[in-house]
């Protein structure tokens, strides 16, 4: 029983540093991607992410548009309804492919001093720096 108590007290331990994102914080502000671990981001286009009201996305994925709704719970984050343009950049393509891929990828974020951390699990997909 003592166990049990003590295993209890280190879950609520940790399970309180477990970052809560608030989706105030996220609804009307624009980024612009600065990092995309394991790819070199294209020197000639950006990839922006906003969040509009209701928490709807959009942006760029360095050729085209996208959109759909974030949907964020305590810490957990997911990018739903994901739909884009098709237009064909040679020259962005493979970024782009592993920019939406990543994006489908999302369950967590992490948001401290204006960047913004897409996550899977532990793992940074996306980062991305607030932009005006």
């Amino acid at each position: 029983m003592k166990n049990l108590i003590i295993f209890a007290c280190i879950l609520c331990l940790f399970s309180s540093c477990l970052e809560k994102i608030d989706p105030a914080k996220l609804t009307n502000t624009k980024w612009e991607l600065t990092e995309m671990p394991g790819s070199t981001l294209p020197a000639n286009a950006k990839a922006t992410l906003n969040f509009g009201d209701s928490l709807r996305v959009s942006g760029k994925s360095f050729c085209n548009n996208y959109g759909g709704k974030a949907e964020i719970s305590g810490n957990t984050v997911a990018l739903k309804n994901v739909y884009g343009t098709k237009m064909f950049c040679q020259e962005t393509a493979t970024a782009e492919s592993a920019y939406l891929t990543a994006l489908n990828q999302v369950n967590a974020a992490k948001l401290k001093g204006g960047k913004l951390q897409l996550l899977n699990g532990d793992k940074a997909l996306l980062v991305f720096t607030q932009s005006n």
